[in-house]
């Protein structure tokens, strides 16, 4: 698992210990409350990832080089087969739930989003700059025609 968490998120390179640990519970959390058959498919999608590559390439996946993981997530991601596809996105997004869901992780990329949405985060500025956000943000541009853009 790790080494398709690195080679979806290449950060994750630089985790100590601790912080795979980290990572790991937040996945496994998320997993949780889910149904044991998509478990168990998410099991299989990680064998097969793993020892897939084996067959073709002589080398089980965490054995490849970077460059020879990226080729082959990307070429799950454009499969013919749709619950292929599914599948790689949902190890995606727990990749990335996982790794960006650490507190040091959003603050190094600057994220603060928070539950109680603005005005939370207008008490969280604590530099005493004028920039913030005006409500007319939140206002959807009327010019576009939807999420293609305008007219």
């Amino acid at each position: 698992m790790r080494s398709l968490a690195v080679t979806i998120v290449p950060g994750a390179a630089r985790l100590d210990a601790e912080g795979w640990l980290d990572v790991e519970a937040r996945i496994e959390a998320a997993l949780r409350t889910r149904p044991p058959r998509l478990k168990r498919q998410l099991r299989l999608l990680v064998l097969a990832l793993e020892w897939g590559p084996l067959l073709r390439h002589g080398r089980r996946f965490s054995r490849m080089d970077s460059a020879r993981r990226t080729e082959i997530l990307e070429g799950v991601q454009r499969s013919a087969t749709p619950l292929l596809r599914r599948g790689f996105w949902g190890l995606r997004t727990l990749v990335l739930l996982g790794y960006y869901g650490r507190p040091d992780v959003r603050r190094s990329v600057g994220y603060r989003a928070d539950p109680g949405g603005w005005a939370a985060l207008m008490g969280d500025l604590t530099d005493g700059s004028d920039d913030v956000p005006d409500e007319s943000d939140d206002v959807p541009d009327e010019s576009n025609d939807g999420p293609g853009g305008g007219t």
